[in-house]
C-alpha cells in the first residue's frame, strides 16, 4: 500500500471459501473475516455469494429452487500487499475450521476510493 492509501503494483489476492451458514460466536463467519480485515487496516474486502458448489465434504450446495440450500458457498476476497496479507493469515487460522484459503499473486492496475465527504 502506498502512502496515499491506494494499492498499486504487485499484491496478493487472499480468497477464503466458507459456507454461508458457518458461524463465529453467533455471527456469520464471513462477517467476522471482513471485520477483522478492516480492523487490520487491509485495503478492502468483498464477500461473494455463490449459487452452487461443493467442497471437501463433496456435498453439493445450490440455490436452484427445487433443492434450495441453506449453506451456499461464500468467498471473501482481499487484495493487499504481501506483507500485510501474510500478517493477517494467523487470524484465519483461528477462524477457519472448514473451508479453503488460497493466495494468488496479482498486479493491481487501479485502486481508487471515493473522496471523503
Amino acid at each position: 500500500m502506498s502512502d496515499t492509501g491506494t494499492l498499486a503494483g504487485s499484491a496478493l489476492r487472499l480468497t477464503v471459501f466458507v459456507g454461508e451458514s458457518d458461524q463465529w460466536h453467533h455471527r456469520p463467519l464471513y462477517t467476522e473475516i471482513v471485520h477483522r480485515a478492516h480492523a487490520a487496516g487491509l485495503a478492502g474486502a468483498t464477500v461473494l455469494r455463490g449459487i452452487e458448489g461443493f467442497g471437501a465434504s463433496s456435498r453439493i450446495h445450490t440455490a436452484r429452487l427445487l433443492s434450495l440450500s441453506e449453506d451456499l458457498p461464500v468467498a471473501v476476497i482481499v487484495v493487499e500487499g504481501e506483507d500485510r496479507v501474510r500478517a493477517f493469515l494467523p487470524q484465519l487460522d483461528e477462524l477457519i475450521t472448514e473451508g479453503l484459503v488460497i493466495l494468488d499473486q496479482v498486479e493491481v492496475i487501479r485502486h481508487v476510493g471515493r473522496p471523503p465527504r
